[in-house]
């Protein structure tokens, strides 16, 4: 009879473990990541009785507690408004490592990046997975994204969509200007500017960049719509070596201000004659262009505006001795070019930093004006109009934001516009889960779980992240509280075998009274 009071007491002592657990599971019902542990009975060693008819018997000696369990059935997700908020869609750990170099597994996502640029949970613990940003992208380690920067790529290609205006007079201008960058990310103006020429569906144009005509060679000079307005060709333009005819020794040097305005070929030499002083030049052969006229004229110079409207298309600088009836001639010989991809060719930058393609040792410029991917240039008797402008080069840049893919891949948005790949999560998974120790929120290896397995999220059974999310408690109330009513009447059962146990001996002791 003395063994039931035993036995009661361990059922007293089992239930109040049970609702140790019971109360540590309702305690977590909130903790992000929190696995629900259940408690398991074992009847202990059974006590041997001889006698009787029916031989031995058996009495069990009451019962204990064999094992708590961690349940580690997914909990429910809540969405955040933070990206660093992760959740694994099925099996699998996050990988921490702590100050010391100890590693602890978690299902809880509540990350940030702190201020030496780690990505850590809340007790600082810094997530392990692949830094692809930097050269070691084979090893896993703290995923850190400190001094990580975009940097700056130098422009090597350009596009221009927009509309020429057929129906603008001889002489009208149109710019279109766009930023590029050089090597070292600093910004600069590319300035196209347009002059429509006497030429019905001609129009010419230069280049400046930083408001500079560049000087190493414009490789077009012009362009040529047909009757519906559609590019039709580019030319180039050259004037070759003026024929100087003089009574003295006087010599002209060229110079080409608008190429864009030698929009044909010349049918004879255009002639410039000097009158009886230095001021009095007059053309005595247009060559073809009607509208030519003598734009300036003075002792060191003279200047030819081809079509009339438009400025100094052709100067001549002068020197030595010039008398009444000297002559310069110079013919126009124009040239078609391939109008796929435009060339621009730029001198050094000031700050030392190069522009454009450089593997053919200059700056160049790519124009992409014609293939499928091309903007168009249009000439429609309509507004001159930009369209659309584009340009592949970019500034350095910080970084912005985050993403989160489903594979583990942090992407970082920085401010020049640009996406880049930052890192990767790894997470873990145990050939025997249930043998893991739980520290905390966290758990940690034992021989009893094997050693952890690691693998990119997705892969090898493992479960994919989840970014803006978190996985809550798997704690369910309602069954913990159905368990809380059995672990009492447990509990009461037990108390009232040692009661009436204890009755029973009082009864036996007042016996011999």
């Amino acid at each position: 009879m003395s063994s039931a009071i035993s036995i009661g007491t361990t059922g007293l002592t089992a239930s109040s473990k049970q609702m140790d657990v019971i109360g540590n599971n309702l305690a977590n019902a909130n903790t992000l990541g929190f696995k629900a542990g259940n408690t398991y009975f074992a009847s202990m060693l059974n006590q041997s009785l001889t006698g009787g008819s029916s031989g031995s018997m058996q009495v069990g000696q009451g019962v204990t507690v064999a094992a708590v369990s961690t349940q580690f059935a997914q909990g429910s997700f809540e969405t955040t408004g933070n990206a660093t908020d992760l959740a694994i869609d099925g099996d699998g750990f996050f990988i921490l490592r702590d100050e010391e170099g100890a590693v602890y597994y978690t299902r809880a996502g509540s990350f940030h990046i702190n201020e030496e640029g780690y990505l850590v949970d809340l007790n600082e613990y810094k997530v392990q997975g692949y830094n692809l940003f930097s050269s070691d992208t084979d090893e896993m380690s703290d995923i850190s994204l400190k001094n990580v920067q975009s940097a700056p790529k130098a422009s090597t290609e350009i596009a221009f969509g927009l509309n020429l205006n057929d129906s603008d007079v001889a002489g009208e201008v149109f710019n279109a200007s766009q930023s590029v960058f050089d090597s070292k990310g600093e910004v600069h103006s590319l300035t196209s500017r347009f002059m429509k020429t006497e030429a019905s569906g001609m129009w010419g144009f230069d280049v400046r960049l930083d408001d500079s005509l560049y000087s190493t060679g414009q490789i077009a000079s012009g362009f040529k719509f047909d009757s519906n307005g559609a590019l039709t060709k580019m030319y180039t333009a050259d004037i070759g070596t003026p024929t100087v005819t003089t009574a003295g020794d006087g010599t002209a040097t060229a110079t080409v201000n608008h190429l864009g305005q030698m929009y044909k070929d010349t049918t004879s030499a255009i002639t410039l004659t000097r009158g009886a002083n230095a001021t009095t030049w007059t053309l005595t052969d247009k060559g073809g262009y009607a509208n030519a006229i003598i734009y300036s004229a003075s002792a060191d110079a003279v200047s030819v505006d081809l079509d009339g409207v438009g400025g100094a298309d052709v100067t001549f600088a002068l020197a030595d001795t010039w008398a009444a009836g000297d002559t310069i001639a110079f013919a126009i010989n124009q040239t078609e070019i391939d109008t796929t991809n435009i060339t621009l060719t730029f001198g050094a930058l000031a700050n030392g930093a190069t522009i454009g393609d450089t593997s053919s040792g200059s700056n160049q410029i790519l124009w992409n004006l014609t293939d499928t991917t091309a903007n168009r240039i249009t000439g429609y008797a309509s507004s001159s109009v930009i369209k659309s402008l584009s340009d592949n080069g970019y500034s350095s840049g910080v970084l912005k934001s985050l993403s989160m893919k489903d594979d583990g891949i942090i992407s970082g948005f920085f401010t020049n516009g640009q996406t880049a790949t930052l890192g990767q999560i790894i997470l873990a998974d145990f050939p025997n889960s249930s043998g893991l120790q739980k520290v905390g929120n966290y758990f940690g290896q034992t021989v009893a779980s094997g050693e952890a397995i690691k693998n990119e999220p997705g892969s090898g059974g493992l479960g994919s992240i989840m970014s803006n999310t978190l996985e809550v408690s798997n704690t369910d109330v309602a069954k913990e509280f159905i368990n809380m009513i059995t672990a009492q009447r447990a509990y009461q059962a037990s108390s009232r075998v040692i009661t009436t146990a204890d009755q029973m001996l009082t009864e036996l002791m007042n016996i011999k009274r």
